[in-house]
């Protein structure tokens, strides 16, 4: 196999035969995202595993996916009636917010920016420290909407439409609970995944990539980054965070990842579209946060020829997104709980 490291001057693609680049790869962990039928028993595996929506044994109707995309998007889960969990998991955005999150934000006061809500699914864990294994979203919710179990659960129950999209999710016989609706939303967030180019590749479509990609593909595992961005999301493990000296904005907003020192890797599916990197925000073009990369995780310079060849690979990495049109939400009764500010 012929290293990049001679062809950075000129910038030219590697030579390596894409059938070893495809076993290379998989050789380095990567692999390919589940789809199809493949995909549905990931999904019915996970909620298994996870026991979401306890204990009606959820089968991913639509029924059940619909509904979840409704309290997806549904600000009266807020007590301001401001906030849903798209305001920080935009779905046109990424599945992010965008912006170095925790400015002014008085839950927040780590700055800790948004990871996409997209593939969510293959992650190890959940949030920058790791504290969560599965898509179960209860207390992540009580928190940004700044609410409570009961409060949310008001909201539902005053709304004879929901009630009713419950039963039809559920049975008739359904009892609805904070975890149930929280676990409904997980359902729903399961589905959100984005295949792309790059597991066409993998799965063995030499042409998926183009020689350029092919040559950012054979770099980013050259150079080590397979180490923590590895798996179906390149990504979604905890990993040792500053392992050869400290990153130069671990200050602003002070966290420290869990009680080893560790950091959930972010997944870099659709990484150009997830602007600002880092778990706070600190870096908005891609440039600069894979030379951050390079000089506090391995201890190298990556000159920005390497970068544009890394960059090439990256872009092999956007999916194609699944089409969400948002919904017409259930109308309030004199019943729901008002917004308080």
């Amino acid at each position: 196999m012929t290293s990049l490291a001679a062809h950075t001057a000129t910038n030219q693609p590697s030579t390596i035969d894409p059938k070893q680049l495809i076993q290379k790869a998989k050789d380095a962990g990567l692999k390919p995202m589940p789809q199809g039928k493949e995909l549905e028993t990931y999904q019915q595996d996970y909620a298994k595993k996870h026991k979401l929506a306890t204990p009606y044994k959820p089968k991913l109707t639509q029924a059940q996916i619909q509904l979840g995309k409704k309290l997806y998007f549904d600000p009266r889960l807020s007590r301001s009636n401001l906030i849903s969990c798209n305001t920080c998991h935009n779905l046109g955005l990424g599945g992010t917010d965008i912006v170095p999150a925790g400015h002014k934000w008085t839950d927040n006061p780590s700055y800790l920016n948004s990871p996409s809500v997209y593939n969510a699914i293959f992650n190890g864990v959940l949030f920058w420290d790791g504290r969560a294994t599965r898509l179960e979203l209860q207390a992540h919710i009580q928190n940004q909407m700044q609410t409570t179990p009961q409060e949310i659960l008001a909201r539902i129950q005053s709304i004879p439409d929901y009630v009713n999209e419950f039963k039809a999710a559920y049975g008739n016989n359904v009892k609805i609970q904070p975890a149930l609706i929280a676990d409904t939303i997980a359902l729903f967030v399961m589905t959100l995944t984005t295949p792309g180019r790059y597991d066409d590749f993998l799965n063995g479509n030499t042409k998926a990539l183009s020689k350029d990609e092919q040559a950012g593909l054979n770099m980013f595992i050259d150079k080590g980054c397979t180490t923590c961005h590895t798996d179906i999301n390149l990504g979604g493990s905890m990993r040792a965070f500053s392992v050869i000296k400290p990153y130069t904005f671990a200050k602003v907003g002070g966290f420290k990842g869990d009680a080893k020192g560790r950091i959930k890797a972010p997944s870099l599916r659709n990484i150009l579209d997830t602007a600002p990197y880092f778990h706070n925000g600190q870096y908005w073009d891609i440039a600069g946060a894979i030379k951050e990369m390079g000089s506090i995780q391995l201890g190298i310079t990556i000159s920005d020829d390497e970068i544009k060849i890394l960059e090439k690979f990256f872009q092999s990495l956007s999916g194609k997104y699944p089409t969400n049109i948002y919904p017409i939400l259930p109308a309030s009764t004199n019943a729901t709980p008002k917004p308080s500010l």
